[in-house]
């Protein structure tokens, strides 16, 4: 191995030179090795501590003649590898690994251990005073063992300097301060790393290391000390670079920007900071990820920078291309690596201080350039190679060829060549780029002199080759925005032609907008033409396929509900299925206003984004092509790119967003494809289905994209989830399990997401079967009820609304076995029943359930959305309470806890399946997502205790840990918030004064307009509003709940561990004092305690 890369395959390689280094040759040459090693992994604390122990024994071996080695070679040895040489080795690798605060004990230690067998063999003063001025310079570098370090210290002068100690450790400790607040402040993320470093989980520990990252570098602004803030993150550097993120592309260049900014504030500020070489880190960064165009492109733009000479700066070019990796990625790298080689080419010529050759030399290199990435696309892609959609060389060329060399005619026949070819004639934005080049020629070009017409109106010189660059444009039949480039060339031909050519434009455009016009219809004919072929499979595909939607518990009569509709969405009752193509064509402006939202035609795959893309950055790049509604990305299984599937607001937005396929998302060609046949709607699984159960129910159809699950924040009754595929073949053998039975009892249902697909709503309230009777009187029970209401019809099911301890609250829900009888019932209202006036209505609908109770007794509050197979929760005559103790307010209060930061999207079935599988035994559980949130009414207080120790911390989805706490601190907890919205910079714009006040000419105004597709819209804009303030939270109040009594003081964590620890002692509420706490207010969720 020549050229090893690597901690691993460093070490590797000297460990095999080592084993063979039988005499004086081969060991020296095992110490240049280390020397190369050390140099290509300067922050490796194995390559340092492995250089450092073998020049060491080096240095021992050669001391006597036991280790076998010659006289000649002894006598030798000892004048290479000296005892100075050696303790200088340990200095200097002590140097380059200790701001490694998590790890570079294990070297200091090691060297120090040295350093004291030797002093303990001399005892000198310098040798005392050298040891100590070393644990001086220790205890100030922060680091995890400073208490072992000063342990150390302590023993260090009590042996050795006893007269001292108090003074100087005591100047030491406190000169140490500020490394022990810096280690403090990194202490959590140590910890987090400790532990997934132990749990053998390495995506964990990447995650963990990339959030530390991202703390740590921007402690150069806030701290007061920032030699010692860069000092600390160039460690981290040093540890992920040489260790876990040592071929990570991502990581190299933010280690990249942080030193050029770095060095920009170091020059800025003429602060003195610890900066390494930035040539020589870009020779390590590019001999790690060789395949980086952007790392390769950097090292150039760095290397122009320091001044280095032309030569100097091709051999980098040569080595980027001498390698095989730079094409791992596609062209992408290819073309970053060459638009930095040749930008460096156009400065260097048009440098006044340049040889007199540089031009030529420039323009030899330019064209070769171009020639080279023309025959490496060709070569990698074969005939399917277009260029580069943003093409970077041409525009360097055309530039140098317009400034440097005065080449006009030249520097045009590079834009024509680059017009008749399909990739950038096809882009509006090539012909605008053509426009305005052309426009800067005209401008540039002086006018020629001459008297002035009679009356002064006659234009005598106007842009024609501009014009007709727009004009070339416009009679494209496959330009991807022509309505952009007709806006340009109108304003253009009223600012600057002839009114001849104006009046040829307004003939021109108003015959162009009619073909786009008519592009534009078949366009969406072909879409409508293929969504009509996919509804005509997938209706012979589930021809009896039920309706999607989503029951729920409308009252306690167990009514049963459709899917909801999504806020904001349009009105129901659109036949999605095409008659023709012809009738869909008129008819579609009218129908996309009254679809409701329609995840399965809005929405778009895009693929081979950039691996660290943010949703930011994609809405970003996404916001003129119409407003989106949500978002899912994921980055792929190789951890190159990512995947986006994006939903937007209607299907005239994706027909724009899908201009975009193709193009350039930074340094990445993206492709974007429709999203139809992927999404869909699935319900009928069990309560306790979480993302997991989900994906492994369709593990066998091909690879989830993503899961959603509804917010339950309004609604906690909801139980089904949008799942997307990654391709329609795996959608549709999706779909083929819809029917089937899940677990015995739960038939599936898996259709195409399709709003305009429901079911009527059906059960009691739904038809009109069911009554509310309020200010029923406590003493009745349902028998009584029955008796009264069973004079109007025939009852089918009467319940009384109770608390905990059995009380009736005054309100019951009859249901009938029909609609006339339910009518007839209404003839009690304001009737006396025993010691009240009855209050009698039909129960009305309502989606609006933000409270899920769950007792021991009852299954779940997430009923199934459909009656097709799946369990339905009975309704019974009410609980029972009769006999057994009924529990006092205190009592509840006792082995009553709240968990917090649960997701508004898990349900209370799921909550119950984590208690149970912990054995933990419940009373009630009461879902509270407004609080993000449930309260937990367990059997017993012990009970209660340990519930609140096990589940502190628990994960409950990825990202997301568990907090325990009362009930009085889940209600001071706000609902879950979700910004949609893109976050910009704040400041306001420079007034850059002194700027030349020379005009050249007045280019078209530069209106950001999304795609249009012939018929005329209103600008649209982001969309996002901010939520009004809702002060009913703000004022939230606590209230009574199974009884009335005075308020104690809740209880907190310590108190139910407390409880925990000593259940054997009884249960009696009274404390060690002998004292008793004055009753709690009980709870059962719809308020504070």
């Amino acid at each position: 191995m020549a050229n090893p890369v690597g901690e691993d395959s460093w070490l590797a390689y000297v460990e095999e030179e080592s084993r063979h280094a039988n005499d004086l040759e081969a060991r020296i040459k095992v110490v240049e090795l280390f020397k190369n090693a050390v140099s290509s992994e300067p922050g490796s604390l194995k390559i340092w501590l492995a250089y450092c122990e073998w020049f060491w024994s080096l240095f021992t071996d050669c001391q006597s003649s036991e280790a076998g080695w010659p006289e000649e070679e002894q006598q030798l040895g000892r004048e290479l590898f000296s005892f100075d040489t050696a303790l200088s080795l340990w200095s200097e690798g002590y140097e380059a690994i200790k701001y490694r605060i998590n790890d570079s004990h294990e070297f200091w230690n090691r060297w120090v251990s040295i350093e004291l067998e030797q002093l303990a063999r001399t005892r000198t003063p310098v040798g005392v005073k050298r040891i100590s001025h070393l644990f001086r310079d220790r205890l100030q570098v922060p680091h995890s063992t400073w208490d072992n370090t000063s342990q150390m210290f302590s023993s260090f002068l009590s042996t050795y300097n006893n007269a001292v100690y108090e003074t100087e450790f005591k100047e030491v400790t406190a000169s140490a301060q500020e490394a022990k607040a810096a280690y403090e402040a990194r202490e959590p993320y140590e910890l987090k790393l400790n532990r997934a470093s132990k749990s053998g989980d390495q995506e964990a520990y990447k995650a963990i290391m990339k959030e530390y990252l991202g703390w740590e570098m921007p402690q150069i602004k806030k701290a007061r000390n920032p030699v010692l803030a860069v000092s600390l993150c160039l460690g981290l550097f040093s540890r992920v670079l040489s260790g876990v993120f040592a071929f990570d592309e991502e990581v190299w260049t933010d280690a990249a920007i942080y030193l050029y900014s770095v060095q920009y504030q170091a020059r800025t500020s003429q602060v003195q900071l610890p900066i390494p070489n930035i040539l020589d880190f870009y020779q390590r960064a590019t001999s790690h990820c060789p395949w980086s165009g952007l790392l390769w492109s950097r090292y150039i733009l760095s290397a122009e920078e320091a001044g280095w000479s032309f030569h100097n700066v091709e051999s980098i070019k040569h080595a980027a291309t001498n390698t095989k990796a730079l094409d791992k990625n596609g062209m992408a790298g290819v073309l970053d690596m060459y638009t930095a080689w040749c930008g460096f080419l156009k400065r260097t010529a048009m440098d006044p201080n340049a040889p007199e050759d540089a031009a030529d030399v420039a323009e030899v290199g330019l064209l070769a350039a171009l020639e080279d990435v023309d025959l490496w696309g060709k070569r990698l892609y074969k005939d399917a190679y277009r260029g580069d959609p943003n093409y970077r060389l041409q525009r360097i060329l055309i530039q140098y060829l317009t400034e440097v060399k005065g080449e006009i005619d030249e520097a045009r026949s590079h834009w024509d060549r680059m017009a008749s070819q399909p990739l950038p004639a096809d882009s509006y934005d090539f012909w605008l780029n053509y426009y305005l080049w052309e426009m800067m020629v005209y401008a540039s070009t002086p006018k020629p002199r001459g008297s002035t017409p009679v009356g002064g109106t006659k234009i005598t010189r106007v842009p024609g080759l501009a014009t007709s660059v727009l004009q070339r444009a416009i009679a494209r039949p496959t330009l991807d925005w022509p309505e952009r480039v007709m806006e340009v060339y109108l304003q253009h031909c009223n600012d600057y032609e002839r009114p001849e050519t104006l009046h040829q434009a307004l003939d021109m455009v108003y015959k162009t907008r009619q073909e786009v016009a008519k592009r534009r219809e078949r366009e969406n004919a072909e879409a409508a033409a293929a969504y009509a072929a996919q509804v005509q499979a997938q209706q012979q595909a589930a021809p009896d396929s039920a309706a999607e939607n989503v029951a729920a518990q409308g009252s306690p009569s167990g009514s049963k509900r459709k899917r909801e509709s999504t806020p904001g969405d349009g009105p129901q009752g659109v036949n999605k299925r095409v008659k023709s193509v012809e009738a869909d064509i008129v008819d579609n402006a009218a129908n996309e206003q009254k679809l409701k939202r329609d995840r399965e035609n809005t929405s778009v795959m895009v693929t081979n984004l950039p691996a660290d893309v943010t949703q930011t950055a994609i809405r970003k790049y996404f916001r003129e092509y119409g407003h989106i509604n949500n978002l899912d990305i994921r980055r792929e299984a190789d951890g190159q790119s990512t995947s986006a599937l994006i939903e937007f607001r209607s299907t005239e937005d994706v027909q724009s967003a899908l201009l975009r396929d193709q193009k350039f998302f930074g340094q990445n060609q993206i492709s974007v494809k429709p999203g139809t046949g992927l999404t869909l709607f699935v319900s009928n699984y069990p309560p306790t289905a979480d993302e997991a159960y989900i994906r492994r129910l369709f593990k066998d159809c091909g690879e989830v994209f993503s899961v959603r699950f509804p917010s339950l924040k309004f609604n906690t009754h909801r139980r089904f989830c949008y799942v997307s595929f990654r391709d329609q073949e795996s959608a549709h053998k999706a779909v083929q399990l819809d029917g089937k039975t899940i677990e015995g009892k739960y038939k599936l249902q898996s259709k195409y997401s399709d709003p305009t697909h429901k079911k009527d709503r059906e059960g009691a309230v739904a038809e009109g079967r069911e009554v509310r009777v309020k200010n029923v009187d406590h003493s009745a029970n349902e028998d009584d009820l029955r008796d009264v209401f069973g004079k109007y019809g025939k009852v089918a099911n009467v319940r009384i609304v109770r608390n905990l301890s059995g009380k009736n609250l005054g309100i019951a829900y009859i249901v009938f076995e029909t609609k006339e009888d339910a009518e007839k019932a209404l003839q009690l209202d304001k009737t006396k029943f025993k010691s009240q006036i009855l209050l009698v209505d039909l129960s009305k609908e309502t989606n609006f359930k933000p409270i899920a109770t769950n007792r021991s007794d009852r299954a779940s509050a997430s009923p199934a959305p459909s009656g097709d197979g799946d369990i339905m929760m009975t309704d019974g005559h009410g609980e029972s309470h009769s006999g057994g103790h009924k529990p006092t307010p205190k009592e509840i209060q006792e082995r009553t806890m709240a968990i917090m930061n649960v997701p508004d999207t898990v349900n209370d079935a799921r909550i119950r399946a984590i208690l149970e599988e912990r054995g933990f035994k419940i009373v009630k559980l009461v879902l509270r997502p407004d609080h993000q949130g449930a309260i937990i009414e367990f059997v017993d207080p012990a009970t209660a205790g340990y519930a609140t120790l096990q589940l502190e911390g628990y994960e409950i989805v990825p990202g997301r840990k568990l907090r325990t706490g009362t009930v009085n601190e889940l209600f001071k907890q706000t609902s879950e918030k979700r910004e949609d919205k893109i976050v910009t910079g704040k400041g306001k714009a420079s007034n850059h004064k002194g700027s030349s006040k020379e005009t050249t000419f007045m280019p078209p105004p530069q209106n950001v307009r999304r795609p249009g597709f012939g018929q005329s819209r209103p600008k649209r804009g982001l969309g996002f509003f901010a939520a009004k303030k809702d002060d009913s939270k703000e004022n939230h109040k606590a209230t009574e709940m199974n009884g009335t009594g005075s308020a104690a003081k809740p209880k907190s964590n310590a108190d139910f561990k407390a409880m925990f620890l000593t259940s054997g002692n009884g249960s009696d509420g009274t404390n060690k004092d002998g004292h008793t706490g004055a009753a709690h207010n009980q709870v059962n969720g719809t308020g504070q305690a």
